[in-house]
């Protein structure tokens, strides 16, 4: 018999209907940690991977994030029989004279982060945690939670970890400067800009971070305290659920964009934490259906290793597409999803019949993260203008693409110096020497009108490239205009699906026209009309690249254009049908007329909101 990685999932065969489910699948992701706790219980060590910080901030981070789920079980009675290692590393960690001592923290640290979790975890169930304490310990835990909060945070959702240290101490009695949760309730006011939306600060980036941290947090707030920033966050949170159930496809996913997707299933945390506060933002069968399915989604997917401990990656194990702050621990975020654990079971999140959200109109425009979402066949994919990440590895890949897709959702490059090999999915990439290679890093210049995207950028000093997006559901166009004063080669990509063994899979290539059928799928390339001649390929992308699946295949178009002005249109289809060969791929859209698109994006566009932030140029 060989070993199934899926197998391995600790969400595997676990329907995720119930409450009781819910506490199970809780139950069974947290036992594989049992075996890596330390001997004082306050560090749990993983793997022999690195993150930027140091050793000690990821040992507390696997120790303190399975605390987001663990806490919520508490406090809504469930059986959990470890709480007294948690209480255990809690003394221990404080505590300077410890071997297992967390360190002091000295300016903007990882600790920061990882004792917002604790911090929820004393206010909601201290008697699992904080009274068992001697007081000697119970001193060094307020002691350093007190130290922690006088220094600086970072500027975006890292605000809300003092407020949580601050609301734990307020529920312990503790003596504190209230006047510093005070400002940062204000200064997170600056980052909202919208009908519900926020940036992650003031950055060009509004990702999942706006859904799994900005109303998570918010959301919580909302049930332990009461004044008019609890008020607010409730009201923004009812706007962005209409908006944010746009991002879920019907079989639960959610487009895959942005930082920290390792976090994985905290994508549901928005719907989770709309329980948890008690505020039906949409009706309650929705966000269960919204919440679970969700869940659901990733029962199939090799996420855990043969232990059961989840990787680090997305669809599968990936240090490739992981960020410089990704400890072994760090995925264990992924509890934020189960905060609903926390309710009884006669609420009506648990008690209400699941129902799928009524089906959204095909094309959906969001102003702020500069998307136009639209359905296709089962996937939901966004198209995108305006988001930028300069500071993060593949930060380019995972907000600058044209497209984001739930089903496919996109491939982080392997090489910066191998232009003939690289996946170029839902990019367009150029090439002075076939070897490095230049895509949209940035825009400078991005509006929505109506369902169209436009933007402006630079690959090279000396190119300026205009791009519209217009959706035809289920294709999507784009259409170039590049202006250069050299010969440059290009290559621009479809979307990536799953490859399979044996080559089984259907390749097609010819000129100006590219696609593959897969064993589930069809992705194809064409060229609608441009001004220079392009030939098709379907790439085999480089393994580990796509965050979903680890081997795809990718339609591109390549060929050169010559210095002057050169027009590209491109259309773009990928579906879940095998059989869309001979179907809607018969069917590709019309060009549209550059005239007509900027005279639109005069009349009509309005500046995307992600781009109105200072941005991130160095």
């Amino acid at each position: 018999m060989t070993h199934d990685p899926a197998s391995a999932n600790p969400l595997a065969g676990n329907p995720l209907a119930t409450r009781a489910d819910m506490s199970r699948a809780l139950l069974a992701l947290f036992d594989p940690l049992l075996a890596c706790f330390s001997k004082g219980n306050a560090r749990v060590r993983l793997n022999g991977g690195g993150a930027h910080f140091d050793r000690a901030a990821a040992d507390l981070e696997g120790f303190a994030r399975p605390l987001w789920g663990l806490a919520p079980l508490g406090a809504g009675n469930g059986d959990f029989a470890h709480w007294h290692r948690f209480a255990e590393g809690l003394a221990n960690g404080t505590d300077p004279a410890h071997p297992e001592y967390w360190g002091t923290v000295n300016g903007r640290d990882q600790r920061m982060v990882e004792l917002a979790a604790l911090g929820f975890a004393l206010a909601l169930v201290p008697e699992k945690i904080w009274e068992p304490l001697d007081q000697r310990a119970r001193s060094n835990v307020v002691a350093y939670l007190k130290h922690v909060r006088r220094f600086d945070y970072a500027d975006n959702n890292w605000k809300f970890f003092r407020i949580f240290v601050d609301i734990a101490l307020d529920r312990l009695g503790a003596d504190f400067d209230r006047s510093l949760t005070r400002q940062y309730l204000e200064e997170l006011e600056g980052f909202y800009i919208g009908d519900g939306w926020y940036r992650d600060g003031n950055v060009r980036r509004i990702d999942h971070y706006i859904p799994f941290a900005m109303h998570f947090y918010g959301l919580i707030y909302s049930k332990l305290v009461d004044d008019d920033y609890a008020k607010r966050y409730r009201e923004r949170a009812v706007l962005f659920a209409r908006d944010f159930r746009h991002w879920f496809a019907v079989d639960g996913a959610t487009i895959p964009f942005g930082r920290s997707l390792t976090y994985r299933f905290a994508c549901a945390g928005f719907w989770s934490a709309l329980a948890f506060a008690d505020l039906e933002a949409l009706p309650w069968g929705e966000v269960k259906h919204l919440c679970l399915q969700h869940l659901r989604w990733w029962k199939d997917k090799p996420i855990a290793d043969r232990d059961g401990v989840l990787s680090i990656g997305f669809g599968y194990p990936n240090l490739l597409m992981s960020e410089s702050y990704n400890s072994a621990g760090s995925p264990y975020w992924a509890f934020k999803a189960f905060l609903p654990l926390a309710i009884a079971e006669d609420h009506p999140f648990w008690t209400a019949k699941e129902k799928v959200p009524e089906q959204a109109p095909d094309i959906v425009s969001q102003r702020h993260p500069g998307m136009v979402i639209m359905r296709a066949g089962g996937d939901v994919v966004a198209l995108s203008s305006g988001q930028e990440n300069l500071q993060m590895r593949c930060g380019t890949e995972k907000y600058a693409k044209f497209a984001y897709s739930a089903r496919y959702g996109f491939s982080v490059e392997a090489d910066e110096r191998a232009f003939a090999l690289a996946a170029f999915d839902s990019a367009l990439a150029f090439s002075d020497d076939g070897l490095h290679y230049r895509v949209r890093e940035t825009n400078e210049e991005a509006k929505l009108a109506g369902e169209v995207l436009f933007a402006k950028w630079s690959p090279f000093a000396d190119v300026d490239v205009e791009t519209w997006l217009v959706p035809a559901a289920p294709w999507h166009i784009r259409l170039h205009r590049i202006r250069t004063s050299r010969s440059l080669r290009i290559a621009e990509g479809g979307f990536a699906i799953g490859r399979r063994d044996f080559e089984l899979d259907t390749l097609s290539a010819s000129d100006g026209i590219a696609y593959a059928v897969g064993e589930a799928d069809f992705t194809g390339i064409l060229d609608l009309g441009s001004s220079v001649k392009r030939s098709g390929l379907v790439q085999k992308a480089m393994p580990n690249t796509n965050v979903i699946v680890a081997k795809t295949l990718v339609p591109q178009l390549r060929g050169q254009i010559p210095p002057g002005e050169t027009i590209l249109v491109t259309a773009v289809l990928a579906l879940d049908d095998p059989a869309a060969v001979s179907s809607a791929w018969t069917r590709p859209p019309k060009a549209p007329d550059i005239a007509t698109l900027e005279a639109l994006v005069r009349e009509k566009g309005v500046t995307v909101s992600a781009i109105d932030a200072p941005g991130q140029m160095p």
